[in-house]
């Protein structure tokens, strides 16, 4: 169904005529940079603005000539997966220089350039920050010198800096993740997934080192990600007698039958003294006390390298987007901004206060005040940590509160990557809150029919990696057998359920939550996380598995497109899963670069398919050599993918021939991606604290009874918060015909994937991030239930 329309206001308002921006990267490259320069050199030829490239970062700039070119539509053609930065990137001395900024200044005023664009790291901002401030003062110098005319003083007396932060340490403070971070956590799991098969099958402890010479995010996050047995990063030193702790870890793991060890260093870890911990050190330590057979790898420069995840490729997209528009709305007294990400949400922060909070992190570190630097670092690095901490090191069966609750956990609908992590952190905070966990096979199936046993700390070991569901997932809803299922609850005197899964999960909720009034065994807290690659659950922007499909489906795109190299023009059909919802097609063909997207929840007729390929035909005869259309499986049921086809391959004929692939069950496999395993792992243990809190309050005269809206919640992302909503309150939101919430937020991303595909279309920047300021906010607790 078409969503409501917001207030849209249209470029005529943001027009860039006249004016010249200019974009480049610099410092250390990071994969994503492409689909940012792609997006900046777009949207400012959308909006009429000049865009330039600056060839190899700030020396380009000081160097001017041919490192500074006007940049077209076609220049940044088959740029999108492309890893690196194909316009170069230097370290560059002469722009520390006075003289060297007076060149650059020159450069810039001679093509009219007065709006940059700057992708990089906290460096390269301050340099970028630091010549707009002199900026007056340097064309002042230039009239005096004779290099430019008193006019033009007048002219540009302003430049306007805008910066996105390209780096994979995600060191920056002000945003969630910077552009490359997603990409080189592919990287490092990859690699970490590659080695736990051979370390197993030898009985062999690993040391891995990965990028972070001032920043743990890299180590902590893969080791999150990975369940690793040690992690070692620069923020939080470990404690005095930590040799000892390791090594007891370690042996712990084994004699609990686990056939391998991973430790995962970060390249700038320190003890408490501040004194590097290297690789070697680790391996000498391990060989000494356990004579265990002990490997390092050390990742370098492959952690860089690779073509960028879909989250990498959408988060620059929007954000060079974002940059333009930042751009055209500042005004001579706007200070410098950064274009940020604080959950799900664009916002605009201004760049020094953002460099000044990193710089403390470091301060912090340097007085040894490690507390604070973790602190200084965000709520996502100390959840991070905390959750960390939760679920790697289990407490002595002495030190684990008692108290006597059972709580279920099981997987509803179809399976998704992520789900097993969700599982093992669900199971690994429950005993750590010391309750007796059980593990319900196949769903509300295997409910019924009593297949329900305790599950172990031990027994969820090394299942963060494995996709599907490893408990079993399946379809059916409760209803017809809730007789039976509040048999088995009492039976095994079940105080609390977690459910894992999609649509049919939340359907399941529902219904448990109606049957309160005949069976008081439902009057129990409930908890339901969102797990569907379709993302269609209401009350939530997001779902665990999403995010590895949009990988799965974006790699194909990539390798289809390739496929058609050196061929004639050619276009590809390509058919995704999501039933009735169009984030799949949408946002992967945002990440793949399509030309169009065909979704059930934005109409289209015969006249738009015909635009479409009539603007696709224009395209071809010009510039680009391929095509790519996705389509939604339940988009139209007459516009079938089949029927696309057909009306491509006749209207294209002697322009472009067509293909067609059908990605089918593919995007529900493979390994879980290193967000899917992160976000389940996180928001199953919130949920868990959640079920703990709940239990607690509702546990009077020896029973459990709760039988509040607020003690049957899913648990969603919203914007930039993790939040627990009552299912009951959901059943406005959502079309229960065709599955899917009445508001969906990434249909605000197709305006942009046209603009991008050079569609003339209107732009809703009612919610482009406004400037804001730098703003810690404590969280109310020190657990690991802080917002993401």
């Amino acid at each position: 169904m078409a969503q409501p329309d917001t207030k849209k206001i249209f470029f005529e308002n943001l027009s860039g005529a006249g004016k010249a921006i200019a974009v480049l990267t610099s410092g250390g490259d990071a994969q994503g940079m492409n689909a940012a320069v792609r997006a900046v050199v777009r949207m400012g030829t959308y909006v009429g603005a000049k865009v330039y490239f600056i060839r190899e970062g700030y020396q380009g700039m000081v160097d001017g000539g041919e490192n500074i070119i006007e940049a077209t539509w076609e220049s940044v053609s088959s740029m999108l997966q492309v890893g690196g930065t194909v316009i170069g990137s230097a370290r560059c001395k002469d722009f520390r220089t006075h003289e060297g900024r007076l060149k650059a200044a020159l450069n810039l005023v001679k093509l009219g350039i007065t709006n940059l664009c700057v992708i990089g790291g906290d460096g390269s901002l301050t340099g970028a920050n630091l010549f707009r401030e002199e900026w007056s003062g340097l064309l002042a110098e230039l009239v005096e010198q004779g290099s430019i005319e008193r006019q033009s003083v007048e002219t540009y007396s302003a430049l306007h800096i805008v910066g996105m932060v390209g780096s994979i340490d995600n060191d920056f403070c002000g945003t969630d993740m910077t552009i490359g971070t997603d990409s080189a956590l592919h990287r490092i799991i990859e690699v970490v997934d590659a080695i736990m098969t051979t370390a197993q099958s030898h009985q062999r402890t690993f040391v891995l080192e990965v990028m972070g010479r001032h920043c743990g995010y890299l180590a902590l996050v893969s080791a999150l990600a990975c369940g690793a047995d040690w992690v070692l990063i620069p923020e939080m030193p470990p404690e005095d007698g930590w040799e000892e702790k390791m090594c007891q870890k370690l042996s712990a793991n084994r004699a609990g039958m686990k056939r391998l060890n991973i430790i995962i260093v970060a390249e700038g870890a320190i003890d408490r003294n501040n004194k590097a911990i290297t690789t070697d050190c680790i391996k000498d330590l391990v060989v000494k006390c356990l004579g265990f057979d002990t490997r390092v790898t050390i990742l370098g420069h492959v952690q860089r390298g690779g073509t960028p995840s879909a989250f990498d490729r959408i988060l620059a997209s929007r954000m060079g987007v974002e940059a333009v528009l930042a751009l055209l709305e500042t005004t001579a007294n706007t200070p410098a901004c950064v274009v940020s990400l604080s959950g799900n949400q664009s916002v605009r922060l201004p760049l020094m206060e953002c460099v000044q909070m990193t710089q403390e992190v470091q301060k912090a570190m340097d007085e040894k005040k490690f507390e604070e630097a973790v602190k200084l670092r965000g709520r996502s690095f100390e959840n991070n940590l905390k959750t960390y901490k939760l679920l790697a090191h289990r407490k002595p069966e002495s030190e684990l509160p008692i108290s006597n609750f059972n709580v279920a956990v099981l997987n509803v609908g179809a399976p998704a990557a992520g789900m097993n992590a969700a599982v093992r952190s669900a199971v690994r905070v429950g005993i750590s809150e010391g309750h007796k966990m059980f593990a319900v096979s196949d769903g509300f199936e295997g409910f019924y029919k009593g297949q329900i046993k305790e599950i172990k700390w031990a027994d969820v070991g090394g299942w963060t990696g494995q996709g599907g569901s490893l408990l079993g997932t399946k379809r059916t809803l409760p209803a017809k057998h809730v007789g039976k299922i509040a048999e088995q609850m009492r039976t095994h005197n079940i105080n609390a359920l977690l459910v894992i899964g999609g649509f049919e999960a939340l359907e399941s909720l529902l219904q448990l939550y109606e049957a309160r009034a005949t069976y008081e065994e439902f009057c129990i807290p409930m908890c339901m996380l969102p797990a569907t690659i379709s993302n269609n659950v209401p009350g939530t922007d997001l779902s665990i598995g999403a995010d590895t499909a949009l990988n799965a489906i974006v790699e194909t795109c990539d390798r289809i497109k390739q496929s058609a190299s050196g061929t004639k023009r050619r276009v590809f059909i390509i058919e995704t899963m999501g039933g009735y919802c169009g984030y799949l097609a949408t946002v992967a063909g945002l990440a793949a670069g399509a030309d169009a997207a065909y979704i059930y929840e934005e109409p289209f007729d015969i006249r738009d398919l015909q635009a479409n390929v009539e603007h696709l035909t224009e395209k071809m005869k010009t510039s680009i050599q391929r095509g790519l259309v996705l389509r939604n499986e339940n988009s139209n049921e007459n516009y079938t993918t089949d029927f696309i086809y057909q009306l491509y391959s006749e209207e294209g004929k002697g322009v472009f021939d067509c293909r067609k692939n059908v990605l089918g069950h593919m995007q529900q496999g493979g390994a879980p991606s290193p967000f899917d395993r992160n976000f389940g792992t996180k928001i199953s243990a919130k949920a868990m604290q959640w079920v703990t809190k709940k239990l607690v309050e509702t546990f009077r005269q020896g029973r459990v009874f709760a039988n509040t809206e607020d003690s049957c919640c899913l648990l969603g992302m919203r914007r930039r918060a993790l939040v627990f909503q009552p299912v009951v309150q959901l059943k406005g939101e959502t079309d229960f015909i065709h599955r899917i919430p009445k508001e969906q937020w990434w249909l605000k991303l197709r305006p942009l994937m046209k603009i991008l595909a050079k569609y003339k279309t209107s732009y809703d920047v009612s919610d482009s991030g406004q400037l804001e300021h730098v703003v810690h906010h404590r969280p109310k607790d020190s657990d690991a239930s802080a917002a993401m």
